[in-house]
């Protein structure tokens, strides 16, 4: 496939993230992986999705030297926030498990902001979605943490995962944007360049 709707544009997608990796396969985009380690912390003054915003933008402004006019790099990152609580990825199975527990039978926020940059041009915006989780055993919560290892995941959980399948109730916003890249708004955003 080729990018029949953004010609004469190389895509570089600056994220490890297989699922964001396989939603710009799905939507038939060629692209280019860069990764570069960042540093993602962040002053705790920000809101909840001024968060991501800095975030992406962050990621992006390591870029700079990677941006021509017919290069478009795309930078993602994604939040889970519980109340005021920003749930990042956890460190091992014991903090994925606290998590999930503190997730489980509530409704939680996920936010991922994208930025869109080439040579002449950038545009940074956020995407919201909430989750509702039902009330989760401690059976469940073990087998899927046994079984997926989830700790390269904000919130300790991939919602396209067996935990996804069984757990969650309901989505307001958009699916792809739980998943980590909010894929209709990349595209609307990509095609303005």
């Amino acid at each position: 496939m080729n990018n029949k709707f953004i010609p004469n544009k190389k895509i570089i997608l600056a994220s490890k993230s297989p699922r964001r990796q396989q939603l710009l396969k799905d939507l038939g985009w060629e692209f280019t992986i860069l990764t570069k380690d960042i540093d993602e912390s962040f002053p705790n003054h920000l809101k909840r999705e001024e968060v991501a915003l800095y975030l992406c933008e962050h990621k992006a402004n390591a870029f700079v030297e990677e941006l021509s006019e017919d290069t478009i790099v795309i930078t993602a990152d994604t939040i889970v926030c519980l109340d005021d609580l920003i749930i990042n990825k956890p460190e091992d199975a014991q903090e994925a498990y606290a998590m999930l527990r503190k997730l489980s039978g509530r409704k939680h926020d996920v936010y991922t902001g994208v930025c869109i940059s080439s040579g002449t041009k950038r545009t940074s915006f956020f995407v919201q979605s909430s989750v509702y989780f039902k009330e989760l055993s401690d059976d469940e919560i073990n087998h899927y943490i046994e079984h997926y290892k989830p700790f390269d995941k904000a919130g300790a959980y991939g919602i396209q995962e067996w935990i996804g399948f069984i757990g969650i109730e309901k989505i307001e916003g958009s699916y792809f944007n739980v998943m980590g890249l909010p894929i209709k708004q990349v595209y609307e955003a990509v095609m303005q360049f």
